[in-house]
């Protein structure tokens, strides 16, 4: 057990402070040649920016965010080689911040899956392979799924390739791709950082995420990415940060102004009993109980708690997702973005139906053709009622549980009184197995991966994977911790007391 921290503000800051990687344009290459983790490798090793925040730190960017350096695929053949003219607003602030963009990761196509097999790049490799199976011979090898959709970004931190990654999620993409692979993942509270840039999956519940082999390193590059850009229309106003800073600082300043051993001493931790279905690998149960045990021993008190609605959150979440997808992806045409197909003889270019039909059926993946039909179907006048209004429902009601127990003021309320007996932070295994193997086919396993981590997505809350010990097969297990909006201190700050004392 490592020695438990004195001040977690302080460690939070200035821990890892130097660069995991500095890796050549070669040294990358021959590092992601076993994983499949990046679809573009950078080969100029310069680093600019004025400031020294990220100065020496190496990042890796998901490709469904924009980068004018290099191609922006989305992991699709509707994107082929598609160069921005741009870089997104987190791109730009990672630059000017002295990090190094080491390459596009490989990811789910435009971020739509959970094991990141829906890639014209191939599927991404668990790097954690080499570190259990070493004596192995490759004939025998299992290959696992780095998880999705931030898979690439996932898989591109835990093999060294770089020191931190850029991904998105929208149902849990970054917090499962984490949990498979044994780093560090967060998705911050919607709104938070820029989305001014990348490629929309789902506009009401994408975010981008930070991956890292510590919570330390995610929190260097979360100090620096997440300010307020007037050209995000989503991003969460500087009145609403301030808002919600007094709620976050007062718990910080309370778990971590003593040096003694129960140095959690205050923090009230959640177990919501739903999160706990039939499901659920016993194994991951048995990895949690330890950590439970150890904060319990560093003084937080554990609890039990009951968020009902989010037993339905996976359905809607679907609906809600596929719905938005629906519309954002009518761009890809073949005319205003992508791939034009040539049309066959009989066909012809008076009919632009026809033509959008043949380049979208033989460029766009068979899973986002499901969600885009499912989506459709959803927006029609005949399911709209049952199907997208009934999960908007939903959605509201999963809101509301969550500000029923957590005993933080919602600061996206104009007015809420939170329970006097709630509780700082919630608890609960990221994933429902460990990485399962590639070439394992169930149907509609891939989308029960999902389950542990959309009811934070659809609340827009905070929620941090960490590694938090090991399976019965030897492969890593992650916990999740999830706050109140706006305050990913909080959640960032708890998540390294797990580190440090598992």
């Amino acid at each position: 057990m490592r020695p438990r921290p004195t001040n977690c503000r302080r460690l939070l800051c200035n821990s890892s402070r130097t660069s995991l990687s500095r890796s050549s344009g070669s040294d990358v290459g021959a590092l992601n040649a076993g994983v499949n983790a990046l679809t573009a490798i950078n080969t100029d090793c310069r680093t600019g920016g004025y400031s020294h925040e990220l100065q020496g730190l190496s990042i890796a960017i998901k490709d469904n965010i924009c980068t004018s350096s290099l191609p922006t695929t989305c992991s699709s053949a509707m994107l082929y080689q598609y160069q921005s003219p741009f870089d997104a607003t987190v791109v730009r602030l990672l630059r000017d911040a002295g990090a190094r963009i080491v390459g596009k990761t490989n990811c789910d196509e435009f971020g739509m899956g959970s094991l990141n097999l829906n890639s014209v790049h191939g599927a991404v490799i668990n790097p954690f392979q080499a570190q259990t199976a070493s004596d192995v011979s490759a004939a025998r090898t299992v290959h696992r799924s780095a998880g999705g959709s931030s898979g690439g970004s996932a898989a591109s931190v835990a093999a060294g390739i770089c020191d931190a990654a850029l991904g998105t999620d929208t149902g849990g993409s970054v917090r499962l791709p984490a949990s498979y692979c044994g780093v560090v993942g967060l998705k911050p509270s919607y709104g938070i950082i820029s989305r001014w840039g990348v490629v929309s999956f789902a506009d009401s519940l994408d975010c981008v995420g930070i991956l890292g082999k510590s919570v330390s390193t995610v929190k260097r590059v979360f100090d620096t990415v997440a300010v307020y850009d007037p050209r995000d229309p989503t991003a969460a106003t500087t009145d609403l940060r301030e808002r919600a800073r007094p709620f976050d600082d007062s718990f910080l300043s309370m778990i971590a102004s003593t040096h003694k051993s129960r140095f959690l001493e205050g923090l009230r931790i959640g177990i919501p009993l739903e999160f706990f279905p039939s499901e659920l690998d016993p194994s991951v149960v048995n990895a949690l109980r330890p950590v439970l045990r150890r904060l319990a021993e560093a003084g937080a008190t554990i609890t039990s708690v009951a968020v009902p609605a989010t037993l339905y959150a996976l359905s809607a979440y679907y609906v809600i997702a596929s719905a938005e997808a629906s519309s954002n992806l009518a761009r890809f045409d073949s005319v205003r973005y992508g791939h034009r197909t040539v049309t066959p003889p009989g066909v012809t270019i008076l009919k632009p139906g026809e033509i959008f039909a043949y380049s979208r059926s033989a460029s766009v993946g068979k899973e986002v053709q499901k969600r885009i039909l499912l989506g459709t179907y959803a927006l029609t006048a005949d399911a709209f009622d049952n199907y997208f209004l009934q999960a908007q429902r939903v959605r509201l009601h999963v809101r509301k549980d969550f500000n029923r127990v957590f005993r933080h003021p919602c600061a996206l309320l104009a007015q809420h009184i939170p329970p006097m007996e709630g509780v700082d932070v919630l608890l609960h295994p990221s994933a429902i197995r460990t990485a399962p193997p590639l070439d394992r086919s169930e149907p509609g396993h891939e989308y029960l991966q999902d389950i542990m981590n959309v009811p934070a997505s659809l609340a827009g809350l905070p929620a941090l994977s960490v590694p938090a010990g090991k399976g019965d097969d030897g492969w890593p297990v992650g916990v999740s911790v999830v706050g109140q909006w706006g305050c990913d201190d909080l959640v960032m700050c708890v998540g390294k007391a797990i580190e440090d004392i598992c």
